[in-house]
């Protein structure tokens, strides 16, 4: 498939993921033709490193031609690699123990299978969207030896309701065969077909775990975080209620007295930098590019979690990163209009290299990281190795769907809320930041600011990873979205309080410091995923090695550029609060 054909399947059957949730009508008629499509092997205890099916010297069918071929950008991106696997299947048409190929063993072959055996390897097959899962064999030791036994046998059992097939199920350890050298073995399938009462709605919840992602400590971590919600907003609405209304009192004083600064101790309060608190930020290309990003991942996360509610994404292959491609780059001009507005505010003029820093900065981190991950796939021949086509796909995506809808919402950004609207004169000179305890320093603020909303998704984060890294279909997207808001609210509500703790040591810079402080949330995250890979794995190898910490690293970068700018925004909103309602002279 060509990248064209690629970009057109991609646009065409994202729009259907999101509609849908479904690419194919999973109706047949007697007698119609039924696919089985082989798909991956690889390690069991290394799932992302997988391979083609016929990187072992399986044999296929004798069956050549199919009613259809598909191929998204999406499997195409996550390795998912489907081919025919040339057997008869028809609906409703049983089919007793056939053999349909056999090879000869010859050395290269036997070391394959035996390295496969050694190694656990397991492969994955689909039937109308129905994943199944099968060893490739076992070995036994015994006096004389280890002997390594090969599966020949493949018994699928299908149930069906009414036209459509609602359950699969494969048995593939009936027989078994010594691996000789210059032996003959020869393969072999049957199926059954099996009324079934099962809902086709209901045909995937054989492979979820309620017994995992709804056990009691998932109810019990939603708990904790709603009780610090509970507490932080407590402890924010006494900082505003009680705190501010003394330090308004204190400050409505004659500021002529001899006696204020004896009465204000030894804080002098966040008044005194009234003339540099809205200063524009260092670096206020990298800063508006960040906040961009950052409102542009909250409304994918969003909106990917709520399609996956609405509609149950986890079914189909590939159709929750195809969502959130679709959704990353309709959503291109909330990044603009963001990133955008906030630099014109900041007084920016470079305004181009904003646009296209904000535009790229992501996709060029993933694609990096991608293509550092390829490298070592070409390397292992592994599935994960990404097409050209779909590269050039994706680059195709960025320059002519991304960059012109950041390019619109830049513009929109910069004339709808590019005006500054600060309301303190800013000084021409900047205060001198005065000394302060040390625990009061930026640094400082910044490494403690993440440990209560990374306290508040710490049990999500190991469902999440179990998900991702392990056997398991994540599918509790109502926690996801509860866990989302519980996140959002005790982000904000933690950087509230460092910014009024800095404002009040007289430190205002406090635009880097509340968003690198909601930020470092991803930086424990990421320590955390050094003791999920170590302990709670048994992952391997260079390639399962660099393909987990590189994607950590993503995603916990992704998570503290969203976490930085949903702290950035609470605290934006409440220094324009604070320095709104005093009267500054």
């Amino acid at each position: 498939m060509n990248w064209t054909r690629q970009i057109l399947c991609f646009l065409v059957l994202s729009f259907i993921h999101v509609i849908y949730a479904d690419e194919h009508n999973h109706i047949y008629n007697d007698n119609e033709e039924v696919v089985l499509w082989m798909s991956t092997i690889g390690p069991y205890h290394n799932r992302q490193e997988t391979y083609a099916y016929d990187s072992l010297p399986f044999c296929s069918g004798p069956k050549e031609m199919i009613g259809h071929y598909h191929e998204t950008l999406s499997e195409a991106l996550q390795g998912i690699e489907l081919k025919f696997s040339g057997l008869e299947i028809d609906f409703k048409v049983p089919v007793s123990k056939t053999v349909f190929c056999g090879i000869d063993l010859t050395e290269d072959r036997v070391k394959a299978f035996v390295y496969a055996i050694k190694n656990q390897y397991w492969y994955q097959m689909y039937i109308d969207n129905l994943p199944m899962w099968g060893i490739v064999g076992q070995l036994e030791k015994s006096d004389d030896g280890i002997s390594y036994y090969i599966y020949t046998h493949k018994k699928f059992d299908i149930g069906y309701n009414g036209r459509q097939i609602v359950d699969v199920n494969l048995t593939s350890d009936i027989t078994r065969v010594k691996l000789i050298p210059n032996a003959h073995i020869t393969f072999s399938y049957e199926v059954n077909w099996i009324k079934s009462n099962v809902k086709f709605e209901d045909r995937f919840d054989k492979y979820l775990d309620p017994n995992f992602f709804q056990h009691r400590i998932h109810w019990f971590s939603i708990f904790n975080s709603f009780m610090m919600v509970i507490f932080l907003v407590g402890l924010v609405s006494m900082i505003l209620m009680r705190t501010l209304r003394k330090d308004y009192a204190r400050y409505s004083k004659d500021e002529e007295m001899d006696d204020i600064e004896r009465d204000l101790g030894d804080e002098y309060g966040w008044k005194q930098v009234h003339g540099d608190v809205f200063r524009p930020a260092s670096h206020p290309i990298l800063f508006s590019a960040l906040i961009g990003a950052g409102y542009q991942v909250t409304v994918v996360v969003l909106s990917v979690i709520i399609f996956a509610i609405l509609g149950e994404l986890y079914t189909e292959r590939g159709s929750m990163l195809s969502t959130a491609i679709f959704m990353y780059a309709a959503t291109s001009p909330v990044n603009g209009y963001a990133g955008g507005g906030l630099y014109a505010r900041m007084g920016g003029r470079l305004w181009i290299k904003q646009m296209l820093l904000s535009a790229f900065m992501l996709p060029l981190l993933v694609c990096g990281t991608a293509f550092f991950i390829n490298f070592i796939a070409m390397y292992y021949h592994a599935s994960r190795a990404i097409p050209f086509g779909s590269m050039v796909a994706v680059t195709c995506i960025c320059v002519f769907v991304i960059l012109p809808l950041t390019l619109v919402g830049t513009i929109l950004g910069r004339n709808l809320a590019g005006t500054p609207d600060a309301p303190c004169r800013v000084n021409a000179v900047p205060r001198p930041i005065p000394e302060k305890k040390w625990f009061m320093e930026p640094l400082v603020i910044i490494l403690l600011g993440g440990i209560l909303p990374f306290g508040s998704i710490f049990i999500e984060m190991y469902f999440i990873f179990t998900s991702f890294w392990a056997y398991k279909i994540y599918y509790v997207y109502g926690f996801m979205l509860l866990v989302f808001v519980i996140l959002m609210i005790v982000t904000i509500c933690v950087t509230i309080v460092c910014t009024y703790f800095l404002l009040n040591a007289e430190d205002y810079r406090w635009q880097w410091t509340s968003f690198l402080a909601a930020a470092s949330t991803a930086g424990y995250v990421y320590i955390y995923s050094f003791y999920y890979f170590f302990f709670k794995t048994k992952m391997y190898g260079l390639f399962q090695t660099a393909f987990y910490f590189s994607y950590m690293a993503l995603f916990s970068l992704a998570l503290g550029i969203m976490c930085g700018t949903v702290g950035y925004f609470g605290t934006n909103a409440f220094v324009r609060k604070i320095y709104s309602t005093v009267k500054i002279d």
